[in-house]
This record gives structure tokens, C-alpha cells and sequence, in this order.
């Protein structure tokens, strides 16, 4: 009997194993074809040997930088929805990290000094200059704060899309099981393995929207499929608890404009999280002379759903902290 069942798992063994080489062999085989369509969209400059994509378009007294989320893989597909409103009486540039969408794969550790040099040089030689109005999600925030901090007048004000605060990475840091969970996603796509799973590669509810062609849809998932979980966005969140250290420790940029925008569920909305959340927010607005904070309906990929609601909002903002400066 146990020959007969170490056997069994022997033969399972084999199965799984020649099924990973299946997906692997097909996921490499796609990623082939369908680089024939990957043609870039933006434009490709060299930061310390590294391709960063920086898209532009539009035209304006101010320029809004927007910064994807972590392991949003095509940033300039899933973040158009947004842009566009902005683009249209003002210049904006969205910055592909290393990693993300046409951009290189740094394989560095991607801690936040490089990744803001990057972002900061690329932008320079993409000839734009600052001020910015930087418009991150997520943990872009992160980024975005230290660059207010560090970089003062290069930073107009921030529009601050549910974001992850430093002082919630720092305390909420990444434990043991999480990590290996991080490492073993990266793994897992470097043998094709998130073929099988594209809800968990791409946000569907891109494909359900209209401004996206049909042509572009298909690229979105493509460069999804290509990009994700790859070894930068890897080591971006095993980072994080450093990073936002190291921007905990520095003073908060009081005199930068910032707007935080909450995205809140209404399923969600009387959880323990959502109020910590709001408190957290609350909490760090104080700490600014000029700062908002604003709760918006609707999921963590706020700028799918509420693009207008944030436009409108964000614009409002710009001005009336304008007018307030100018006093």
C-alpha cells in the first residue's frame, strides 16, 4: 500500500512539474508574439543605463505627473481614463517606473533614492521641467512625499489618490510569511504561471471601459502579461518598510498643497480599517498648512471610477491653494 502511494505521488509530481513546463513553454512563446504589437507609446530615455518611458500629452501652465500604484503593469493603458481630463487644459506626463509598462527591468534594489532620481531625470529629459503637480496612487505616494520633502520647490502640490502614508508602512510592517508570499508571486510569473490567473494580472474593469480602443485593450493585457510581478516590482514592496522609514525620519513638507483623496467602499465603509484609515489621514492633513482631505466612493482603483469626481476636485484644490499662497 505505501509503495502504491508513494508511486501515486510520484507520477503527481511529474504531472505538475510537466504542466509548469507546458505554461512556461506557452507563456514565452505569447510574450514573443505579442511583442509585435508592444510598440511604445511615449517616449524612451536613459537614466543610469535604464529605458524609463515617460508619456506626455496635452498643454498648460501646469504639468501633473502621474505614478502608478504597485504592480499596475501598464500605466499609461490603466491610468488614461484620468489623464485624459486633466489633458485637456493642462500638460501631463505619466512616468513608467523601472519595471512598469515600456520601461526597462532596473534588477535593482529600488529604493526610493534611485527610483526618484530615476523619475526626476527622466521627467528633465523628456523637457519638462518643474514645478509638478504630482499625482501618485497608492505606494507612489510614498515616493511623491519624499520628493516633496527632499525637493520642495520642484513640487506644487500633491493629489494623493488613496494612498499608503509612510507612517502606515512603518507600522504595519511586512512580516516573514508575507515576504516569502512576495517572493513566491515573482516566481511564480517567471515560469508563466499568472497566465492562468490574468484577473489577478490586469484589472478587468479596464477592458469595460470605453477609453481604451479595442487595439489598445489588447496591448493592455499584453504588456500586462509581460511585466508583472517581475523583479522590480519585487523588490519595491520588500522595500517598502526601508523607504518609508527613511521618509518618516525627514519633516514633513508643511508647505506643499496636498489632497488626500480616500477611496472608500460602501460595503466597507463603517469598517475598523476604513476609520483607521480616515484617522490615519486626518492625522497627517494636520501636519500640513495647506492640506485637504476628501472621501471618494468607490474601490482602491479610484481613478477607473470616479475620473471627473477627482478632476473636479483636483482642480479645485490647485486654484483655491493658489489664491491662498498669493496672499
Amino acid at each position: 500500500m505505501k509503495k502504491i502511494i508513494k508511486k501515486l505521488f510520484v507520477y503527481l509530481g511529474v504531472l505538475i512539474a510537466l504542466g509548469i513546463v507546458a505554461v512556461c513553454i506557452t507563456h514565452y512563446s505569447l510574450v514573443h508574439k505579442e511583442a509585435a504589437i508592444l510598440q511604445n507609446k511615449g517616449t524612451l530615455v536613459n537614466v543610469d543605463g535604464q529605458n524609463i518611458n515617460v508619456y506626455q500629452e496635452g498643454a498648460g501652465e501646469d504639468t501633473y505627473v502621474f505614478m502608478a500604484g504597485s504592480g499596475i503593469a501598464a500605466p499609461v493603458y490603466e491610468l488614461k481614463g484620468l489623464y485624459n481630463k486633466f489633458s485637456q487644459h493642462h500638460q501631463i506626463a505619466v512616468v513608467e517606473r523601472a519595471g512598469y509598462g515600456y520601461s526597462d527591468v532596473a534588477h535593482d534594489e529600488r529604493d526610493i533614492d534611485t527610483m526618484l532620481t530615476q523619475t526626476r531625470e527622466a521627467l528633465l529629459q523628456s523637457g519638462l521641467q518643474p514645478p509638478y503637480v504630482l499625482v501618485p496612487h497608492s505606494i507612489s505616494g510614498l515616493e511623491a512625499i519624499y520628493w516633496a520633502q527632499n525637493y520642495p520647490e520642484e513640487v506644487k502640490g500633491i493629489i494623493a489618490l488613496d494612498i499608503g502614508l509612510p507612517s502606515q508602512y512603518v507600522k504595519h510592517k511586512m512580516g516573514t510569511v508575507d515576504k516569502w508570499m512576495v517572493k513566491g508571486m515573482n516566481l511564480a510569473t517567471k515560469v508563466g504561471l499568472h497566465r492562468l490567473l490574468p484577473s489577478q494580472v490586469y484589472n478587468p474593469q479596464v477592458l469595460n471601459m470605453s477609453f481604451l480602443t479595442a487595439e489598445e485593450k489588447k496591448i493592455y493585457q499584453a504588456l500586462s502579461f509581460k511585466q508583472f510581478f517581475n523583479e522590480d516590482m519585487e523588490n519595491e514592496l520588500l522595500q517598502v518598510y526601508k523607504n518609508s522609514l527613511q521618509s518618516e525620519q525627514l519633516p514633513k513638507p508643511q508647505n506643499t498643497p496636498i489632497l488626500l483623496i480616500d477611496a472608500i467602499a460602501e460595503e466597507n465603509k463603517n469598517s475598523k480599517y476604513t476609520k483607521q484609515t480616515r484617522q490615519d489621514y486626518a492625522d497627517f492633513a494636520n501636519q500640513f498648512t495647506y492640506a485637504e482631505v476628501k472621501e471618494v466612493s468607490g474601490t482602491h482603483s479610484i481613478y477607473l471610477y470616479q475620473p471627473d469626481e477627482i478632476y473636479q476636485l483636483a482642480i479645485a484644490f490647485m486654484k483655491s491653494n493658489a489664491t491662498k499662497k498669493g496672499r
